[in-house]
């Protein structure tokens, strides 16, 4: 039907508890899907358990969690690199398994080119800056075919002017693909300037 909303990921009455500490009492909430969804709130409020329990990392204690794609992509606050591989290795690691050598160096290509560093490739990590590696984190996670990306303050600890150019990156591979993207931050400039869909975490839900 024109017009109708899909979600990517559904949540229905979820509970999870630490020991004392009730995080969700009765959590539900729709991610659209092949939008950005940004979920806001301070440190502490679940942002992060929220990603883990979508991720399948965690298990709830009681409500489901539908996830229409099995296969994620995850950024997270570090780079996450492996320092003994060079740029093209650290992403064609996630995409052997089932690509060809071929297809593999043009996907490589096609997503370093998007982000501007094309002409890294066969350099290692430790031979680039803090930004240029956290391009390549979001080229390795959009290189791969999954349909769901989680992102955990992939933009923090960054200075304003380089947070934004990376963010205008993420916005450019994004339109490319169109992946359901859920972010944590707690950056309401973040969320602004990505304009995508906002929740707001508040506390026990």
């Amino acid at each position: 039907m024109n017009g109708e909303v899909s979600y990517g990921v559904k949540i229905r009455n979820l509970q999870k508890r630490f020991k004392d500490k009730i995080v969700f009492k009765d959590l539900t909430l729709n991610f659209e899907k092949n939008k950005i969804t940004c979920i806001l709130g301070p440190s502490g409020i679940g942002k992060t358990t929220l990603l883990n329990l979508i991720s399948g990392d965690m298990n709830p204690d009681r409500g489901f969690i539908t996830v229409e794609e099995n296969l994620i992509s995850y950024v997270f606050q570090e780079d996450r690199l492996i320092p003994w591989f060079n740029i093209y290795d650290n992403i064609s690691f996630v995409l052997k398994s089932y690509l060809d050598k071929k297809s593999i160096e043009d996907k490589i290509n096609k997503y370093l080119g998007l982000v501007k560093l094309q002409d890294v490739k066969y350099k290692f990590p430790k031979e680039l800056s803090g930004g240029m590696r956290r391009r390549v984190a979001l080229a390795r996670a959009f290189s791969y075919d999954s349909n769901l990306l989680l992102m955990d303050e992939p933009f923090k600890g960054l200075d304003k002017e380089l947070k934004y150019d990376i963010m205008r990156d993420f916005l450019t591979l994004w339109k490319e693909e169109k992946k359901t993207v859920i972010m944590v931050t707690h950056d309401e400039e973040e969320a602004k300037f990505l304009n995508g869909n906002t929740i707001r975490l508040r506390g026990e839900l």
